[in-house]
């Protein structure tokens, strides 16, 4: 069982940063899977913004955010990051990670773990 706990949202300017953090926790040993991070807009599905393995080693990341956002993990710490970058109204959303998928990290019924979500607004 794994235990993760979102921080870092807030309303942030147009053009401006934020960095997420999930916190793991529970008997899985963290650096033993992959983590991602989804979001979710009102009225809108759940959707991929990026995913890391389990060393850390690789990454893969949504088009609309690519070259903005940067997923990162200590595994020392366990923890996993989402740096945003030159921000985006569109952006704002619901932010959850995830972890221990079984298949495609883009595809959110494959992760087992879900945090409870922390609110990034982006203001025009």
């Amino acid at each position: 069982q794994v235990q993760l706990v979102e921080s870092g949202g807030g309303l942030v300017q147009a053009g401006g940063s934020l960095r997420l953090s999930c916190a793991a926790s529970g008997r899985r040993t963290f650096s033993t899977y992959a983590m991602g991070w989804f979001r979710q807009a009102p009225g809108k599905e759940r959707e991929f913004v990026a995913a890391i393995s389990e060393s850390g080693g690789s990454t893969y990341s949504a088009g609309s955010v690519k070259g903005r956002f940067t997923i990162s993990r200590d595994n020392a710490k366990n923890t996993v990051a989402l740096q945003m970058n030159s921000l985006k109204p569109e952006d704002t959303a619901v932010y959850y990670c995830a972890a221990d998928p079984s298949g495609s990290w883009s595809d959110s019924s494959n992760y087992e773990y879900w945090g409870q979500g922390t609110q990034v607004t982006v203001s025009a």
